[in-house]
């Protein structure tokens, strides 16, 4: 039977440091060397679901993956192996407190800011007269500062200059390479037939050197359109077909949670659980173009930590 992986308690050789996201478990191999393990949780509205979706942590690990490889010409990034499906190993880096954000259409946040009528998203105008899902004129860049607990805050490109949280120069680095990465990342979807409607990137430094960070164009990173009937369906006011995690939050919503004081997590029945690994793993096949190969999931934290020793141990740590 395939479990899902909720919770890590691994104590690796030459192990300094822990820390456990939402998401991920990271373990610092003495202090230049980061092991981050994929896990199965799945989060929302800042918060962490009580059921983990089997496969999904291999599914992001294996589709981040290949993304980072498909843009190490645009900028360097952490990566240098991924010795088990759900593990990539790197170099650590000092992040910045920031996550640039990239919208090339008006969905999710920035449409429900819209409805709400605001106008202006992280010092940025958004054009009256749109509709939800409809194509922003060029894509704009709504940064987040990065919260270590709770939510995530919007952040104009003034304040993150104005209070020094990143310097100027530095900062306009990152937009640039931001909208080179959404340029690429939007080419290697239509190559599929999926529209890349938004998504973010995060950043850190080492020796001085800006490095792309985490995980990128994965479906908790990114929201996905199909490509096909995407115009009709505007025209008609329908919902666009999406591979996301959005579909996760509409059903949360829909049981009258959005992470709110006094809301209670509703309980995610196993049908729901299946339906969304079924929706991951159709994401991986969709912008991967092949099957996806379910690793044994049966005796899941063994096989990891096997893996990950087995790394250390070739690499002398």
């Amino acid at each position: 039977m395939n479990k899902a992986l909720i919770k890590t308690d691994y104590n690796f050789p030459n192990q300094t440091k822990v820390y456990k996201g939402k998401v991920r478990d990271v373990y610092t191999i003495n202090t230049d060397l980061l092991v981050m393990i994929a896990s199965d949780r799945i989060s929302a509205f800042d918060h962490v679901l009580p059921k983990g979706i089997p496969f999904k942590g291999q599914v992001l690990n294996q589709v981040a993956t290949m993304f980072l490889k498909a843009t190490e010409d645009i900028v360097p990034n952490w990566l240098l192996a991924t010795p088990d499906p759900m593990v990539a190993v790197g170099l650590a880096c000092e992040p910045y407190r920031v996550e640039m954000v990239i919208r090339g259409y008006l969905s999710g946040h920035a449409a429900r800011e819209y409805k709400a009528g605001k106008r202006i998203l992280c010092g940025v105008e958004m054009p009256e007269g749109m509709k939800e899902n409809d194509k922003f004129p060029t894509p704009i860049i709504t940064p987040a500062t990065k919260a270590d607990e709770g939510h995530d805050e919007d952040i104009s490109r003034e304040e993150i200059i104005l209070q020094n949280i990143i310097p100027e120069e530095e900062y306009i680095q990152l937009e640039n390479y931001t909208r080179a990465l959404f340029q690429r990342g939007t080419a290697l979807a239509a190559e599929k037939g999926l529209i890349l409607v938004d998504t973010k990137y995060e950043f850190g430094k080492k020796d001085g050197n800006i490095y792309l960070i985490d995980e990128i164009h994965t479906p908790d990173s990114s929201r996905y359109f199909y490509a096909e009937g995407y115009e009709e369906r505007q025209r008609k006011d329908e919902p666009q077909k999406q591979l996301s995690k959005e579909f996760v939050r509409q059903w949360l919503i829909e049981n009258d949670f959005q992470g709110l004081e006094g809301q209670s997590m509703p309980v995610m029945p196993d049908e729901f659980v299946e339906v969304v690994t079924e929706r991951y793993i159709e994401l991986f096949e969709k912008i991967i173009g092949l099957p996806f190969q379910q690793e044994d999931a049966s005796h899941i934290e063994e096989r990891v930590e096997r893996n990950i020793l087995a790394y250390l141990k070739e690499q002398g740590l």
